[in-house]
């Protein structure tokens, strides 16, 4: 159904290619970005603020390219700069993308209708006005809020991710609650996504269609696993949240370059190290970087 390469296809072949199933996300936190970056008392809205958020997020791609095949940058921490830090984002994505990295939105878009129409070409696509390879989605208005995004991810070869079992304790209060035949409510979500998966698999054998399900519940994970075989996974939580090696691999399969099926997300523990807070020179700020990736790949490659 996906334009080929299915976007499923060219996620595993990436990991493949890279030796890591990392996914590095880019959230330019506002209270965490080093001194070396900043101009001025970082007020969200100052055009020194987004010459600082542009110059962090540019200078950690540079860190990425050639060793993670993905990267996720985070919306809202875009969106609060306003139009400039919007503008930082489909620039960050588009310049990605020429590099040869993955882009998955970390926008968890939905609506019903004409709006989640108007959401998934806004998003969707290297031709979107906010250009990605893969959203995420919230279905939680109902299956058929989905629709657009699928049509849209259809068209444009891209890929979708479903959040399922997210990594946030509260997720239970929902996602978790036991329906009438006691069994949870993402099991039954994962029911309904069955079909819509199965019809967009690709020639690696997964499907354009993913859930999120994070590292903080492996043995959910293990579950959907088993509930939906051929879906990738996005898996937060690793690391910062809470989630080891082990969990955050729990609903990944075993490929011919290692664990493969899906991303694990990093985020903070690779964007800001301790290492790397205080330093003054720009040399010492990539090599803090550097060596927060590499421990990051060696640790979920078991090595």
């Amino acid at each position: 159904m996906a334009q080929a390469p299915d976007f499923a296809s060219r996620l595993i072949e990436m990991t493949r290619a890279r030796g890591n199933p990392l996914c590095a996300g880019i959230d330019p936190h506002l209270d965490l970005i080093p001194p070396l970056f900043r101009r001025g008392n970082m007020v969200a809205t100052a055009p020194a603020t987004a010459e600082s958020i542009r110059d962090f997020c540019f200078e950690m791609l540079g860190r990425l390219v050639g060793k993670v095949p993905v990267i996720k940058p985070q919306a809202a921490l875009f969106e609060c700069l306003g139009p400039a830090g919007m503008s930082i984002l489909a620039d960050l994505s588009r310049e990605a993308m020429e590099m040869g990295v993955i882009v998955i939105m970390d926008a968890k878009r939905g609506d019903i209708g004409s709006t989640s129409a108007a959401y998934a070409k806004g998003w969707l696509g290297h031709d979107a006005g906010f250009p990605s390879d893969a959203l995420t989605v919230n279905p939680f208005l109902g299956l058929d809020t989905l629709a657009p995004f699928l049509e849209q991810a259809d068209a444009t070869g891209s890929g979708l991710f479903v959040l399922t079992r997210t990594s946030n304790p509260g997720s239970a209060d929902i996602q978790g609650l036991e329906a009438r035949d006691g069994r949870p409510v993402f099991h039954h979500l994962a029911d309904g996504l069955r079909p819509l998966m199965e019809a967009r698999e690709g020639s690696s054998g997964f499907s354009n269609l993913g859930i999120v399900a994070g590292a903080t519940w492996p043995e959910e994970a293990q579950i959907l696993r088993r509930l939906l075989p051929s879906a990738l996974f996005l898996v937060p939580g690793f690391g910062a949240q809470g989630g080891g090696r082990e969990e955050a691999l729990a609903g990944l399969v075993n490929g011919p370059e290692g664990p493969e099926g899906g991303v694990v997300n990093t985020s903070r523990g690779i964007s800001f190290p301790a290492e790397a807070a205080e330093t003054r020179q720009l040399s010492g700020w990539r090599q803090a970087i550097d060596k927060a990736v590499d421990t990051s790949i060696r640790t979920i490659r078991g090595r």
